[in-house]
């Protein structure tokens, strides 16, 4: 039989323990965060940290643990994966199987964001254990975030803590970034267009009363700003992708509604307020009988790289680097906390159907996590 390390053996547990997001189509029954919250509850309990649940929805808290300090600590350092994952739905393999084999660890969460936490978690095991008692000249905290795949909830939330009295000097959020400090991403806006128009018996119908047909001009606008950005940075926009569309409800009923979602993206130095204005007005001049409203939205994340902490800690991993999606860490960078995202895993198997993460990866992220405890310590 293999025998695991132990920040395998936590990760398969871990994945093991269904946690996915109950929005859109989770693919589970009871989707949600609370039992996985209170697996790692527990570990941080038993592992040195005064450990606590942290309400936000109902059954999705966040989860926290503390770690004992000096009581002057010189920094506070928050560590910070989310519990959730994306939907099950369409996977090839068990979504919560665990199973290992070909050197990796398969299962939904394995790569985002369950390695990354695994490897943090046992990172902080260590770290603690190496002290034998004495207290660390740093604070630090664990937060296990709910809602990451949709809304941010938890990240928003805690950070919410933060804007009257900061308890966090640095703040670094687990995901998949092959070892790299992700210390900018882009920005999102997730934008919900929808038009109008008359149900009535589909022989008798005219293209004036037809919500789908009159969102033509819509999807042709975006069509556009797609092509924009991929030509040249338009309001620093770096992608646009119209993503669902749903309208009518019976083939011979003339549809009295349409919708489209669109996911854009923007560079770090974006102002997602100006995006969204400018898009408004040539919105209403494109497509007139199209409502535009601002269904989710993430600012960018721009952490300069030259910051202390960044330099402090850069020599153990894998350099620095931009990513194109969003995470929690421009919440927490937004009320003024120094935020990077960092991890074992690659983004390119987050959300697959057939996720997994490379064990020795994994193994390398725990051993890496520990190296920043000890520089940041020490520094």
């Amino acid at each position: 039989m293999l025998r695991l390390t132990p920040t395998a053996s936590l990760l398969q547990k871990l994945v093991q323990i269904p946690s996915v997001n109950p929005a859109d189509n989770p693919g589970v029954t009871d989707p949600g965060e609370l039992a996985c919250a209170e697996f790692i509850c527990s570990y941080l309990h038993t592992i040195g940290a005064k450990s606590f649940l942290q309400k936000v929805k109902p059954q999705r808290p966040n989860v926290l643990g503390v770690f004992p300090s000096i009581s002057r600590p010189k920094l506070r350092l928050l560590i910070a994966p989310h519990t959730d994952t994306v939907s099950v739905s369409g996977m090839s393999i068990q979504p919560f199987c665990g199973k290992i084999s070909q050197g990796k660890l398969w299962g939904r969460g394995a790569s985002d964001t369950k390695g990354p936490m695994a490897a943090m978690l046992v990172a902080l095991k260590e770290w603690h254990e190496a002290h034998q008692g004495r207290l660390p000249t740093i604070r630090v905290t664990f937060a296990g975030l709910m809602g990451e795949e949709a809304g941010n909830t938890g990240a928003i939330t805690l950070a919410q803590t933060q804007r009257k009295k900061k308890t966090f000097d640095f703040a670094i959020i687990g995901e998949p970034t092959d070892l790299k400090i992700v210390h900018a991403h882009n920005g999102v806006l997730w934008l919900k267009v929808s038009t109008l128009g008359k149900a009535r018996h589909a022989s008798i119908a005219n293209a004036a009363d037809n919500a789908i047909l009159r969102i033509n001009p819509a999807i042709t606008y975006f069509e556009k700003l797609q092509k924009q950005a991929s030509k040249v940075t338009h309001l620093g926009i770096r992608s646009v992708c119209v993503s669902t569309i749903q309208g009518g409800t019976k083939t011979n009923i003339s549809p009295a509604l349409c919708e489209l979602r669109i996911d854009i993206r923007t560079d770090p130095q974006a102002k997602l307020d100006r995006v969204f204005q400018i898009i408004k007005k040539e919105l209403k001049q494109a497509a007139p009988h199209a409502m535009l409203e601002l269904s989710s939205r993430c600012d960018p994340l721009n952490t300069d790289r030259s910051h202390p902490f960044i330099q402090t800690i850069l020599p153990v991993t894998k350099g620095l680097a931009q990513a194109p999606w969003f995470c929690d860490a421009a919440f927490f960078a937004a009320v003024g906390i120094p935020s990077i995202a960092f991890g074992p895993g690659s983004i390119t198997q987050a959300h697959t159907k057939d996720e997994w993460i490379d064990l020795q990866a994994l193994e390398e992220g725990k051993n890496r996590f520990l190296a920043m405890l000890h520089l940041l310590e020490v520094s």
